[in-house]
């Protein structure tokens, strides 16, 4: 008789962990949705101040906006992203993302005054309960975000490459919701001089996300010796999508097809480099568009968008291409507002219908598929710093640049929030702490 586990396998392909997990998700957000509905807890898109210059926003259990909540952060009170050992810095009761700075701070640690932090999709699946890592790793509650720009205020030992006062930016495995971050300095960089501190913080983790991409569709470091380097982005208007527009082009790719979800979107995807930008709003009838801009498929297919497209795009490849995933959008709901349970009926649909590819064909057509999450790459440094090399090479060169930045105020992150999940966010969105 098959476990559990191979039963969960079987009828979902995921593990008995992530379903309970899920689960547990769609509890919480049905029991917010429902005190919501009963005006016992009330929606927002402004966070209430709290008494202290420095500041973190944490998500007290999932469900909706109304679970962000400021937290104060005392003198030694700092965020922390879940790769840094709870040896080295324990953890503070309430939260794991919180821990005591001891003065100076641990070997090989800084500890920064974030100014800017950038809001991402994942953050939102975060509030949700639905990313996995963040569950694994930390738990609730638990502050979000990934990348940010500040000051350095303090280095621990055998850090020689920054100091107190260096202008920074980098990356954090969760807790850049933050006014303060103890943070490895393997993960900062000094902010060039061709970014403002807003536009530092929007870049490392969709950059990144864009960079990984391209190597697994093997055109970084080098491209292919294949005849056909067209490549497809799917919601190429977005911060990812933006980031992989303009690498393409850099990389030599061509033609560089975009897909947008919105009129308003186009003409940012054009301003990135696309040779062809492919507007699916309104419209069944947009994947001849696709076919017409590259008549012989495609080297290779960025898509983060799930159910709606995956089949489509692993058909669009052509002989060699690879289908890089690295996402699910579509399995989600487009909301502004707290999720309902007709929401989780409508993505349970989603993931019933989910396709599959059948090893065979993977053969007998010379295709091949990706996938991939960067919140699991806490170990991968060397793979980070050469990441990290790349793309300052590329800022410093003018070949990449963060295509476009809207910014909020701390207190207003439950609408920035709000944005993204809508789906009506054009490049990236940043808050600014101060």
């Amino acid at each position: 008789m098959p476990s559990l586990d191979a039963l969960c396998l079987r009828l979902t392909g995921q593990t008995l962990e992530v379903v309970q997990h899920q689960l547990m998700a769609i509890r919480a957000n049905v029991w917010s949705w429902l005190l919501v509905t009963l005006k016992i807890r009330k929606p927002r898109l402004q966070l209430a101040d709290c008494d202290s210059k420095a500041r973190c926003i944490v998500v007290l259990s999932p469900g909706g906006p109304e679970r962000l909540e400021f937290w104060p952060l005392d003198d030694d009170l700092a965020t922390v992203g879940y790769n840094v050992s709870e040896a080295i810095a324990p953890r503070d009761p309430r939260s794991r993302s919180l821990t005591r700075v001891a003065t100076p701070p641990p070997p090989g640690l800084v500890v920064v005054r974030i100014t800017h932090f950038s809001v991402n999709y994942a953050d939102v699946t975060i509030r949700w309960g639905l990313y996995e890592s963040a569950i694994k790793f930390v738990g609730y509650p638990i502050v979000p975000g990934f990348d940010f720009s500040g000051v350095v205020e303090a280095v621990g030992d055998g850090v020689d490459n920054l100091r107190a006062g260096d202008a920074v930016f980098g990356i954090t495995f969760f807790g850049a919701y933050s006014s303060r971050l103890l943070v490895p300095a393997s993960q900062c960089r000094k902010t060039p001089k061709a970014l403002t501190a807003a536009e530092a913080a929007a870049l490392p983790s969709v950059a990144g996300t864009a960079l990984h991409a391209m190597a697994l569709a093997q055109f970084w470091p080098a491209a292919p010796p294949t005849r056909n380097r067209a490549v497809l982005v799917h919601s190429a208007a977005g911060g990812v999508g933006s980031m992989l527009v303009q690498m393409a082009k850099t990389l030599g790719c061509s033609p560089v097809v975009g897909v947008v979800g919105a009129l308003h979107k186009v003409e940012a995807c054009k301003a990135c480099g696309a040779d062809t930008v492919v507007c699916k709003a309104g419209r069944q009838d947009w994947w001849d568009d696709v076919a017409a801009a590259s008549p012989e498929g495609y080297a290779a297919i960025f898509d983060a968008n799930g159910v709606s497209t995956l089949r489509n795009s692993y058909d669009a490849l052509a002989q060699t291409g690879r289908l890089v995933i690295f996402g699910f959008h579509t399995n989600l709901p487009t909301v502004s507002s707290t999720l309902s349970p007709w929401h989780w009926l409508r993505m349970a649909k989603g993931m019933a219908s989910m396709p599959t590819f059948e090893p065979m064909d993977l053969v007998l057509s010379s295709k091949s598929i990706h996938g991939f999450n960067l919140s699991f790459f806490a170990d991968e440094t060397d793979l980070v710093d050469a990441y990290m090399a790349q793309l300052l090479a590329w800022v410093s060169a003018g070949q990449l640049r963060v295509a476009r930045v809207e910014t909020f105020a701390f207190d207003m992150l439950p609408a920035a929030h709000a944005l993204i999940q809508g789906g009506q966010s054009v490049g990236k969105i940043v808050c600014e702490t101060v």
